[in-house]
């Protein structure tokens, strides 16, 4: 009884430890929207489906991030590419690519699934709207810009 009730004495310690410990530090105000951001180098926002380095889509259709994701927010049709019109590397590509940010809670498996690496989490964050429907982003609102070459 006594050793239980000393364990508990040090949690509470440790506990408020972290608490008084940031009670103390400076406090920091991001001035949005005047200034920019400041994101973490893993700050996990909206997802990039990106291209590789001859402007073709990474993505292979191969669904994989959408058996990996939790919520069942990504939605693939895949199709056949063809010689005279590559749209990715391998045979397959996604013909549409959905993601459901109403219902996407930013876990990173579809990240980790994908082999290809074609989908990753940007830095965008700015999704509120009073129309659920703008929540379903399609492959080309998600894919990378063409950068043109200098």
């Amino acid at each position: 009884m006594i050793k239980e009730a000393g364990e508990t004495f040090v949690t509470l310690v440790k506990g408020f430890s972290v608490t008084f410990r940031n009670m103390l530090r400076k406090t920091v105000t991001e001035n949005y929207p005047e200034e920019p951001v400041h994101f973490q180098a893993r700050y996990r926002g909206i997802h990039v489906l990106h291209r590789d380095e001859n402007g073709l889509e990474k993505c292979v259709g191969c669904f994989l991030c959408a058996a990996a994701c939790p919520a069942r927010c990504i939605y693939i049709e895949a199709a056949e590419n063809i010689d005279t019109q590559r749209i990715s590397a391998g045979e397959r590509y996604a013909r549409v690519y959905n993601i459901d940010y109403s219902r996407c809670i930013f876990c990173g498996y579809c990240v980790e699934a994908c082999p290809t690496d074609a989908i990753t989490h940007g830095h965008g964050f700015e999704l509120a709207t009073s129309n659920i429907n703008a929540l379903i982003y399609r492959k080309e609102k998600l894919l990378e810009k063409i950068t043109p070459a200098t």
